[in-house]
């Protein structure tokens, strides 16, 4: 596999950002073992329902907090309590703040050292995320609201999380995609091209394209406009403007340096007039139409080896701006301006002037 080094992104080993970790719908009230980042962190739901994530090595003797069958603890389900976690080992028990505040045997004394370290993470739009940022700071940005998400009085269609499974790949790889002009005709079947081009803004890329397809669109007399952007090094949306909108989620999140795990979902705004079960059955089309899609990129990336220099020509896109813009997350924090200075702006690959009639407002 091909590592960060190998790229020469920067000097930290996996990006800052905010990454998904699972689909929400799957991850229950029990602890659970989840690995990313080359490091096992643990998720569990408190009593409230609230998602969490921490360290999974206890600090007081590094018993591992979610992978033990045998312990009374677990036996007698007393791992969480309220929004705590209890250790199987000796039964220290952390706070949601990771805060130790119960040591059965020791009511007197509880070190202020047993700490056990917490994540940031947030349920949203059917998928669990967490903020990771190897300088352990704050997150620089919010994570995207999903806002279609909850407009299904607008007749949005909730997505369904499509799990892509891991593939060895570094993310840079697929992060490419956002320059890439020249894939669209042979992979995805784009024709009758209109426009192409790529805005980078502090942490956000954005591409926008407009196109015929070969089986999206009919003889050629329509287009299809697309509105693709990251925010941040992990999370790509994509808005579809046509008869029935659409809003795509790609995620992927690194399990090892250079491997990385691949989600896909996709939202579709859809008439109230029709049954609820028909306009799920429709949705569910839409996104079987997207997952085809987007499962030839990755048809591609699971058959490549690795591209550190690629060989660039001026109708590809900027893929040069692509990686220097990514860079910053590969950086201390305090030299993200650096890297941003560099690409801030438009790209025009492919037309003059996005016509402003294809895209709904």
């Amino acid at each position: 596999m091909a590592g960060t080094q190998d790229y020469k992104l920067g000097s930290h080993i996996f990006p800052r950002g905010w990454f998904m970790i699972g689909d929400a719908s799957k991850m229950g009230a029990e602890p659970t073992t989840v690995h990313f980042f080359g490091k096992d962190m643990v998720f569990y739901r408190g009593a409230s329902g609230k998602a969490h994530l921490v360290h999974a090595y206890c600090p007081h003797m590094g018993a591992h907090l979610g992978r033990n069958n045998t312990s009374y603890i677990v036996r007698d389900n007393e791992r969480v309590e309220g929004e705590a976690i209890r250790c199987p080992f000796h039964g220290w028990r952390f706070n949601e703040t990771g805060q130790c505040d119960d040591i059965p045997y020791s009511p007197d004394f509880i070190p202020k050292a047993a700490c056990l370290k917490t994540y940031t993470v947030i349920e949203r739009a059917g998928a669990i995320w967490m903020w990771h940022d190897p300088e352990d700071g704050a997150p620089t940005h919010d994570l995207p609201a999903f806002d279609c998400w909850d407009k299904e009085e607008e007749g949005w269609v909730r997505w369904v999380m499509d799990d892509f499974g891991i593939l060895d790949l570094h993310p840079l790889e697929i992060v490419d995609n956002m320059a890439d002009f020249g894939h669209m005709t042979p992979i995805h079947g784009s024709r009758d091209l209109v426009y192409f081009d790529n805005s980078f803004e502090d942490h956000v890329c954005v591409q926008r394209f407009d196109a015929g397809h070969r089986t999206l669109t009919g003889n050629g007399a329509e287009v299809l406009s697309l509105d693709t952007w990251y925010e941040g090094p992990s999370i790509l949306q994509a808005k579809m403007y046509g008869a029935h909108p659409s809003h795509m989620l790609i995620a992927h999140t690194p399990i090892e340096d250079g491997r990385v795990q691949v989600w896909h979902a996709l939202m579709v705004k859809l008439p109230f007039d029709a049954p609820q079960e028909e306009r799920v059955a429709t949705a569910r089309a839409y996104q079987k139409t997207s997952f085809d899609a987007f499962a030839q990129d990755v048809d591609i990336w699971s058959n490549k080896e690795a591209c550190f220099n690629p060989m660039q020509i001026p109708a590809d896109g900027p893929y040069g701006k692509v990686r220097i813009w990514y860079r910053q997350f590969y950086n201390p924090r305090a030299e993200a301006e650096t890297f941003q200075k560099r690409v801030n702006g438009t790209v025009v690959t492919y037309g003059t002037e996005r016509p402003a009639e294809l895209v709904e407002a």
